[in-house]
């Protein structure tokens, strides 16, 4: 006798060995015996055999029609032996019930199961959900498979096209446009970005990481509410100064200018910076956008202020006009030794925006050694020049970035390339000139002095603090061991960064004899802070993504030449003449600072990586490129009013510790 029983879900057919009642001894058709509870037997036949009756029934059962099966069944609990014999109208033999049980058990749906070999018919309105489910679930099916094909053939769907950026930074697992994006990046293996980039959904590479810095920190987009025009002060003295300001070509967001008026006992020393918190404060429209963006983001050919482009040319220190600016004096003598300073709130006579461009090649350390040709603001700037040298070593850290190279990116969008707009340029500019020196040391002077103003009249402010090299915000006053200073306030560039404008808030009330815009213990200058610290954290390392795509751009435009490189470490070089870094694991074991020349093999512009392979040790293995250790970064209070390592140049670069 051959039975038919249910394990683990499945059905299964044995022949019986021993019945003992309450339990069987069975053996199965692969030749395997197991004891079976007798409940467990769904039905007993002789014929066919054991190994037939599943494959016979299956074939009997293709040809059942469900819908026919749920029509003709009564609505009460049923067992399926009895439903064959009513099916049939006749005993149904072993193949025909096992027919009726597997159609029974693959119809969910239709028949619920209620214990082995029992079921009841579904009710109709449930059955009629159940089917509008199916249905939707099979179009969905449908739909899927029709993106997923369109996409594999180098289309982008329909579908697809609102939802790019969201497909690629944050997709949305449940919908259906991701699950076909999922199916097709599996069957070509390819990545959502490379396959999405591959149909055309995003103009080139340089969108696709761009669109993801924006899609997490400006995912309204990047352009400005409607804001009132700010009240600029019309009752501020003028000062009776000629002031000037030197910056890169293109820079827009003028901070800082200088003046120098000639006294009695030497000169009078003006450092000048625009005074934005002049024209509105604290919880204005302007506050809360400034407060919410926190500071200008700099990219390789292009930026995003701070402030909306008209409040900005507001308050910039424009040639040609009178600008409101928060001015201190030092007073010096002809020794150069700085006897007092002051601090006011004025209008600045701007007399010209000198750039680096037109003023270097004519004041150098070559031309201050040699006198050099006459100039227009050469005398100030030597005499500017020569305090910047006394206050340097007066800070104990001499000639700190004199070794450090800026690479100035220049990015022409009316140009194109294979990889999409934008043909890229890279030139190098040694930090350490004089003009660097003058802006940086003259800074550090405002910086360090305003914040001790404030330390000392019990306004709190945001200070920089570095101990044990870790440099860090904080609301008290604090060594900033990096610069050789008692204490540190970035104040000097309020146009671009919003801890600079709540300092100069701050100096404001202190000068004005008014309460301070913040409070002590203020909590939302601490919330401030602490979300400066990590947004300018953001931005900066966006920007380092940015500047390592624009290298392997100039990489792919020079034809992927060989290129010669410093080995910082193990197999970790930097090339001489771009600010990349990478590994190359062909490389043998070289000492830090030794020469090499690599073959570059390919570059990825979706991962930002650079394969090369080592070809030869040049001579000349000296010290680490630029004064870099072991391929870091210097942090930005270490370089003050200066370029980050690879400031781009067709935009002013994040001002550093002093700016």
């Amino acid at each position: 006798m051959n039975l038919l029983f249910e394990e683990d879900g499945a059905f299964k057919t044995g022949t019986i060995l021993t019945d003992n009642d309450a339990s069987l001894q069975v053996e199965t058709p692969h030749g395997k015996r197991l004891k079976l509870k007798s409940n467990h037997v769904l039905m007993r036949f002789a014929q066919p055999s054991a190994g037939e009756l599943l494959d016979r029934a299956e074939a009997e059962a293709e040809g059942l029609d469900t819908e026919f099966l749920w029509e003709v069944c009564a609505d009460d609990e049923f067992g399926f032996a009895d439903f064959a014999r009513e099916y049939y109208g006749h005993v149904p033999s072993a193949v025909e019930s096992t027919a009726v049980l597997l159609r029974l058990h693959a119809s969910p749906i239709y028949f619920h199961r209620k214990g082995r070999g029992r079921f009841r018919k579904a009710p109709a309105e449930i059955l009629q959900a159940a089917l509008s489910g199916l249905e939707k679930k099979r179009q969905q099916a449908a739909a899927i498979e029709r993106m997923r094909d369109e996409l594999l053939a180098g289309r982008l769907p329909e579908e697809l096209k609102p939802l790019v950026r969201q497909l690629l930074y944050k997709p949305d697992r449940n919908r259906l446009e991701a699950k076909a994006l999922e199916a097709a990046c599996a069957e070509n293996g390819q990545s959502p970005a490379r396959l999405l980039l591959a149909c055309g959904a995003l103009p080139s590479s340089h969108e696709l990481h761009f669109d993801r810095f924006l899609f997490e920190y400006f995912p309204d987009g990047t352009g400005f509410p409607p804001v009132d025009a700010p009240s600029e002060p019309t009752d501020l003295p003028l000062a009776d100064v000629r002031a000037f300001s030197i910056d890169d070509a293109a820079t827009t967001e003028i901070d800082d200018a200088f003046s120098v008026t000639q006294t009695a006992a030497g000169w009078r020393i003006g450092i000048h910076i625009a005074a934005p918190g002049l024209g509105f404060g604290r919880n204005s429209a302007l506050d809360a956008i400034a407060r919410q963006r926190l500071s200008t983001v700099y990219m390789p050919g292009n930026k995003i202020t701070m402030l909306p482009d008209d409040i900005v040319g507001r308050f910039t220190l424009a040639e040609g006009r009178d600008c409101p600016a928060l001015s201190l004096y030092l007073d010096v003598t002809r020794d150069l030794i700085v006897t007092g300073n002051e601090s006011r709130l004025e209008r600045v006579p701007v007399a010209a925006n000198l750039r680096h461009h037109d003023i270097e090649p004519v004041f150098n350390e070559t031309t201050l050694t040699d006198g050099g040709p006459d100039f227009p603001w050469k005398a100030e700037l030597t005499l500017l020049w020569e305090l910047a040298t006394v206050l340097e070593a007066g800070r104990g850290k001499p000639a700190a970035n004199q070794n450090m190279v800026d690479f100035n990116f220049g990015v022409d969008w009316n140009q194109s390339t294979d990889d999409g707009p934008g043909r890229i340029e890279i030139g190098r500019r040694s930090r350490g000139s004089p003009l660097d020196k003058l802006v940086a040391e003259l800074m550090i002077a405002a910086n360090s002095t305003w914040g001790k103003a404030l330390a000392s009249a019990g306004i709190p402010a945001l200070y920089r603090a570095q101990t044990g090299g870790k440099v860090r915000m904080t609301t008290a006053p604090a060594p900033h061991e990096g610069l050789g200073v008692d204490c540190y306030a970035w104040s000097s560039s309020p146009l671009r960064r919003y801890v600079d404008l709540v300092n100069q808030w701050q100096l404001i009330g202190w000068l004005k004899g008014e309460d301070p815009a913040f409070p002590p213990k203020s909590p939302d200058l601490i919330a401030a802070m602490r979300d400066f610290e990590l947004t300018y954290a953001a931005y900066a390392e966006f920007q380092r993504g940015m500047e390592r795509y624009w290298c392997l751009r100039w990489l792919r435009q020079a034809g992927s030449p060989s290129m010669s490189a410093r080995v910082l470490r193990e197999s970790l070089v930097r090339l001489e003449d771009l600010p990349l870094v990478f590994k190359v694991p062909s490389m043998p074991t070289l000492p830090p600072g030794t020469r090499v020349q690599l073959a570059i093999d390919s570059t990825d512009l979706i991962d930002l990586e650079v394969r090369a392979t080592y070809l030869e040790t040049l001579a000349s293995a000296g010290s680490l490129p630029d004064g870099i250790d072991e391929g870091d970064e210097p942090g930005d209070d270490a370089l003050p009013e200066t370029e980050p390592v690879a400031a781009p140049a067709d935009s002013e670069a994040p001002p550093s510790a002093a700016a």
